[in-house]
């Protein structure tokens, strides 16, 4: 059985190769906008779990669905996720949930495009800041909520920090912006796989 320590190091390998992904539409690298969106987290003082939402957001992104299902099955042993046709965020939650992250981690992961799509119906100034991939990609995501879909989303109990989540991942786009490694978040997620 994989201890805490083996489980974040098959996590933070996917994070590793997101250094050599470039971020959709951005000049940026897949790491450097995750340790950005950390880094806002933890100036903001959010909690521990927060943080390493914002760390693992698009942890999703970082491999196909193929590529997922074979870490689940020889990293945790298990072959029971059918993965589908979905997005990103989606896969990404799956995974943390199963190699043990808290569900709270793994609803805020998952909820970084409901929270997009959010923000673009009640915001009209959000959806004009977006850059145009992001744009672009809200189409895909099933566009601006409706008006009931959006009170809907403000009765959940994550809700502030669903959408405070989305708006790191939204400022998370700096190029050349020095922020912490990777390194400096390894005992967080650790320590929080072992709690749970």
């Amino acid at each position: 059985m994989a201890t805490s320590a083996d489980k974040a190091a098959s996590v933070f390998q996917l994070l590793e190769a997101g250094s050599k992904q470039g971020y959709i539409g951005e000049n940026i690298s897949q790491l450097e906008h995750a340790l950005q969106a950390a880094q806002l987290a933890t100036q903001e003082g959010a909690d521990n779990e927060t943080v390493l939402a914002a760390l693992l957001h698009d942890i999703g992104q970082f491999c196909s669905a193929k590529e997922l299902r074979r870490m689940l099955v020889e990293d945790i042993g298990s072959d029971d996720i059918d993965v589908g046709a979905v997005g990103h965020e989606k896969l990404g939650a799956e995974y943390l949930r199963r190699v043990g992250f808290s569900e709270k981690v793994c609803e805020l992961v998952e909820s970084h495009v409901v929270a997009k799509r959010y923000l673009t119906a009640t915001e009209p100034q959000y959806y004009e800041a977006l850059s145009k991939a992001s744009k672009l990609s809200l189409k895909f995501q099933g566009g601006p909520f409706t008006p009931e879909e959006a009170l809907a989303f403000e009765r959940d109990v994550l809700f502030k920090q669903k959408v405070q989540l989305r708006k790191w991942d939204d400022a998370a786009k700096i190029v050349d912006l020095v922020t912490p490694g990777l390194d400096a978040y390894k005992d967080l997620a650790i320590q929080h796989l072992a709690a749970h």
